[in-house]
């Protein structure tokens, strides 16, 4: 028996140990919102990280949530494929527990043989998978030529912009895996932006005013802005039915890309006539478009429909999109992934699956927004593959199958060992 095959079959003799890693992550309540708690988990994750060779880079995103990288050098790092593995360490919010049939922040073996608690499916598994997949190989002596990134970041919950900073931070590789939650399905993805809409009065009016504003004589030319949004919604319903209708892309139902009116902020008191209205909306964009296309989509269609309207000619919709937290910010991105078929990560993946599970992986879209984008955005190759399900994630008594669990480390072992000890392909 090679020594690959002994550390894929040690992550089963030995998944209580992975099961008690999880635990101990899961114990940490790195709910996001509120955030700014995660450092106690990141100092698990970088502690496991240092007992492993890796060099850690810890530093300050918010206050109370540190950022967490690993590097273990390869032996041929100039020569050999570098990776990238991504997770985040925070987790969706659990209100009121009591409609939990165990507690959300202690690992519990159901009766029906599921693991439960907060974050189990996403992602502090994938988190914890990877690490013990990592740990088998070095127990193993599996030498890896290129180089080995490890990512715990804090915020995708909240819309924080945590794996961009550690890309902004200079962190690069050959191939990323996000190993959120997938339900072992290599996927891509469509994205996710925010955007505030304003409209603002030059001038502000008493509500005793609106007669001659609206009125034959009146001569007083004014409006009110929440009025003038109704316009601006309108231009937005248009649009979207258009992109209903000409645009499409495998794997997402017909209309997945939509314009959300969401949230609408308007005047100051009923004596005044509204000076100012700001609408927040929610935008869904396929695999092959970018967020700088669709703004640039949407401020073309809403300035044409404001320069039909004699008033917003002189007092136009400002936007401003996107941020980096909706908690500091109000506001978030979340790039898209179009997967690269053909890229030899990704064949890699795949084999390693296949090798596994004898059988194919299936390769589809994820009908939700993660990380995953920001690599590709960066011009990363990157995929989104991990363990659990999205009808879990988020939910009450949130679980996780654990020979998923089990399966998702055996796959990333092999996947780690040949990925990082294939010769890098001639850059053209």
């Amino acid at each position: 028996m090679d020594r690959l095959t002994e550390a894929v079959e040690s992550i089963a003799s030995r998944k209580e140990e992975l099961f008690a890693l999880l635990a101990e992550l899961v114990s940490h309540p790195t709910v996001s919102p509120p955030a700014r708690n995660s450092d106690a988990a990141q100092g698990v994750i970088a502690n496991r990280l240092q007992a492993m060779g890796f060099e850690v880079d810890r530093w300050t995103v918010y206050p109370g949530d540190d950022n967490i990288v690993g590097r273990l050098s390869g032996s041929a790092s100039t020569q050999a494929n570098s990776l990238i593995v991504n997770g985040h360490i925070d987790v969706a919010e659990v209100g009121d527990d009591k409609g939990w049939t165990y507690p959300p922040f202690a690992l519990t073996h159901g009766k029906d043989g599921r693991l439960y608690g907060r974050g189990v499916a996403d992602m502090k598994g994938g988190l914890a998978a990877s690490l013990f997949a990592i740990q088998m190989l070095r127990e193993h002596g599996i030498e890896l030529q290129g180089d080995l990134l490890v990512q715990s970041v804090i915020g995708e919950e909240a819309g924080e912009a945590g794996t961009l900073v550690a890309i902004e931070r200079g962190y690069q590789a050959d191939y990323a895996v996000v190993v959120d939650t997938s339900n072992l399905h290599i996927q891509g993805q469509g994205g996710v932006i925010t955007g505030w809409i304003t409209i603002e009065s030059p001038t502000t009016l008493h509500d005793g005013m609106r007669a001659q504003t609206i009125h034959a004589g009146g001569r007083v030319r004014g409006a009110s802005a929440i009025e003038k949004m109704t316009k601006v919604i309108t231009a937005l319903q248009e649009l979207e039915r258009d992109w209903a209708v000409m645009k499409s892309y495998p794997g997402f139902p017909a209309g997945s890309n939509t314009i959300n009116p969401a949230v609408i902020e308007g005047g100051r008191h009923a004596a005044f006539i509204a000076d100012r209205c700001a609408l927040w909306i929610t935008v869904h964009f396929y695999p092959n478009e970018s967020y700088e296309e669709i703004i640039r989509e949407i401020e073309d269609h809403v300035g044409r429909a404001a320069a039909a309207d004699l008033w917003l000619r002189d007092n136009p919709p400002t936007f401003r999109w996107g941020g980096r937290s909706m908690i500091e910010e109000r506001g978030e991105i979340f790039p898209s992934l179009e997967l690269d078929t053909k890229h030899p990560g990704l064949a890699t993946l795949q084999s390693a699956y296949e090798s596994h599970m004898h059988q194919a992986p299936i390769v589809t879209m994820s009908p939700t927004v993660t990380d995953a984008g920001w690599f590709a955005h960066a011009g990363i190759p990157a995929v989104l593959f991990g363990p659990g399900e999205l009808t879990h994630a988020h939910a009450v008594d949130e679980s996780i199958d654990p020979d998923q669990l089990v399966h998702f480390a055996q796959i990333m072992a092999r996947f780690i060992a040949t990925w990082c000890n294939t010769p890098k392909e001639a850059k053209e």
